[in-house]
């Protein structure tokens, strides 16, 4: 009797598939389960009465915003925190906030702000992180 032969494959397929599957699902929830850090200022990001959601759209802030971003990340020796300060700009004047590592980082990013835009068109709300 000559019986196809597609069923005992078909069969060896999904065993396989399934045995695969099967096989891999611990690591895929092991790497699903991992735990997420807080960010350390999200507290302080509350109290802000100014976000980066006020900024407007206008194509002169984005660029200020953008060019002042570009001079920040341009300086390596700058911590994550500086390169990752919140820049606001409305109406060509900037603000600058989030925690920055040293007295000397908050002076330096302000510095790259004043080197887009006047001095007086800064406002420097960076905070010192202990």
């Amino acid at each position: 009797m000559n019986l196809p032969r597609f069923p005992i494959v078909a069969s060896a397929a999904l065993a396989l598939l399934c045995y695969t599957a099967l096989s891999g699902t611990p690591r895929a929830l092991a790497q699903s389960t991992t735990t997420q850090t807080v960010p350390d200022n999200s507290k302080q990001n509350k109290e802000h009465s100014q976000t980066a959601d006020d900024q407007q759209n206008a194509k002169a802030d984005r660029m200020t915003t953008a060019n002042v971003r570009k001079a920040i990340i341009a300086d390596k020796d700058l911590s994550t925190y500086a390169h990752n300060v919140k820049i606001i700009t409305r109406n060509g004047e900037v603000t600058l906030k989030g925690p920055v590592k040293s007295e000397d980082e908050k002076q330096k990013v302000a510095s790259y702000a004043a080197g887009v835009v006047s001095a007086d068109k800064v406002t420097n709300a960076l905070t010192v992180k202990q």
